[in-house]
């Protein structure tokens, strides 16, 4: 069997790990902590892929019809729920 890389397939879009100071600023910009944005498991195939790790935040960039290209933010977490 071939290994399979999810994020080469056409319906899934770009994650990328953000640096600390990248993190930082989203977090500043929206006056927001890092407990507050959306969630996403350690286990999930695009994180294994990118090797994210626990308290890393994806920035994930998909295709938009209206807005050309959306961005969203997920903090990586365990399976434990945090």
């Amino acid at each position: 069997m071939k290994n399979l890389n999810v994020l080469k397939h056409e319906m899934v879009p770009e994650h990328t790990i953000m640096s600390d100071e990248e993190v930082h600023e989203l977090l500043a910009r929206y006056g927001i902590e890092l407990k507050q944005l959306p969630k996403v498991l350690v286990t999930d195939p695009a994180c294994k892929e990118i090797s994210a790790r626990k308290d890393n935040v994806i920035k994930i960039k998909r295709r938009s019809l209206t807005a050309d290209e959306a961005i969203s933010y997920r903090l990586v977490i365990d399976t434990k729920m945090g």
